[in-house]
């Protein structure tokens, strides 16, 4: 979409307007839970900018679909880098000429923090939602940051007194996923709902929202539960996907041992995590969220090999995985690059079907971890959003 096919950023003189940006479905669920917040404060706010379903059903404008900004890894940015750049180079000059009372960037931090920048240098108040890993990786980006944004919503404790030692304004508002997710789920409920045996395990398959983490993860996954249906039958395996890539992953659980009970879901994937036992799950938001519902997992993730080799040079923790990130310890399994494979899955995962006393304190972990982040994230963000307008 071209910048003279989208439609105009004009508004009556005193008008309010909020111009966001969200990547991939992950942003487009954060900036949801915020979006609630800022249409109490400001109910006749025009609200638009990149974003995904979970947005436009809160009737946002969406010029760009978030998933145009869905890349990760190095070398696949590169192979998206000319339309990625267009599109924000687009995005910039309408923001410039019809300016926003405010600008929130919504994760997505390569593309938001270059925007922001710009949009800041020209006097338009920035913020961005979810702090970027600077604690897990890439700790050189605290000085853009410093540069771009006006102020930080922090969706983990710790990271406002980390931003506040380099000069950088910040406010923890909890993690919209703490809410969103409730403390108790019934499990057996969950499962009669998917039209599962409640009596037997579910295994959840979460390769990941992007085209890439499909194109790397899917078919080792479905590999997965192959080897595990070999090893042991009844077992039950739910897969939720995003509508594109549905027809794939249909085509790669065909070829599968017959008697597989796999049921691919579109969306649902708090559905598949509420019924499961265990989860197999690619490193990313979708980890934090099988914790929130008390789940135990195995995380999974394989990338371009050169892509790799550069995050893994810049990597600060030797975690990958949030729950294991945010304990501070090995909680859950991870398996990185060449040990991906169902040869080490599939054991992992038999572990925790077969430790029911371990998967219980676990989940009492994680009931821990749900309550310290735990806040009312739409009225706290509004209200850092409200400072920054009137101060400017």
């Amino acid at each position: 979409m071209s910048l003279s096919q989208t439609p105009s950023l004009q508004a009556p003189p005193g008008a309010f307007s909020i111009a966001l940006v969200a990547g991939e479905a992950s942003g487009d669920l954060l900036a949801s839970w915020m979006m609630k917040g800022l249409s109490l404060r400001w109910p006749l706010a025009k609200m638009q900018g990149i974003g995904g379903p979970r947005m436009q059903a809160q009737g946002f404008n969406a010029w760009w679909p978030s998933e145009k900004l869905a890349v990760r890894g190095y070398v696949e940015v590169l192979r998206h880098y000319r339309e990625i750049v267009g599109i924000r180079k687009q995005f910039k000059a309408r923001l410039l000429i019809d300016r926003p009372s405010v600008f929130i960037g919504v994760d997505a931090p390569d593309f938001n923090l270059d925007l922001a920048c710009d949009l800041k240098q020209n006097g338009i108040p920035t913020a961005h939602f979810v702090c970027p890993s600077i604690w897990a990786w890439r700790a050189e980006r605290i000085e853009k940051i410093r540069r771009s944004v006006d102020h930080v919503l922090c969706i983990f404790p710790f990271e406002p007194a980390l931003l506040h030692k380099h000069g950088v304004a910040a406010t923890f508002v909890g993690h919209p996923l703490a809410q969103a997710i409730p403390l108790k789920v019934d499990a057996h409920q969950a499962k009669l709902s998917l039209g599962l045996d409640p009596v037997r395990p579910v295994i959840a398959l979460l390769p990941g929202s992007r085209a890439s983490e499909i194109a790397y993860l899917a078919e080792r996954f479905l590999q997965t539960a192959q080897q595990l249906h070999r090893q042991r039958k009844g077992l039950q395996f739910v897969l939720p996907c995003l509508p594109a890539y549905k027809s794939r992953l249909h085509e790669l659980a065909a070829q599968l041992d017959a008697g597989i009970e796999i049921q691919i879901l579109q969306g649902q994937s708090h559905a598949a995590l509420a019924a499961c036992d265990v989860s197999l799950i690619a490193s990313g938001t979708a980890t934090l969220e099988a914790a929130l519902f008390k789940k135990p997992m195995v995380i999974a993730y394989n990338m371009n090999r050169l892509s790799w080799q550069i995050m893994k040079g810049k990597q600060l923790q030797p975690w990958i995985g949030l729950p294991n990130i945010l304990a501070q310890d090995f909680v859950v399994p991870e398996f990185l690059q060449d040990q991906a494979t169902p040869q080490y899955l599939a054991p992992a995962l038999l572990k925790w079907l077969d430790a029911p006393d371990k998967a219980q304190a676990l989940s009492l972990r994680f009931e821990a971890l749900h309550h310290a982040l735990l806040r009312d994230t739409p009225t706290l963000s509004a209200d850092v959003i409200q400072t920054l307008v009137q101060r400017r």
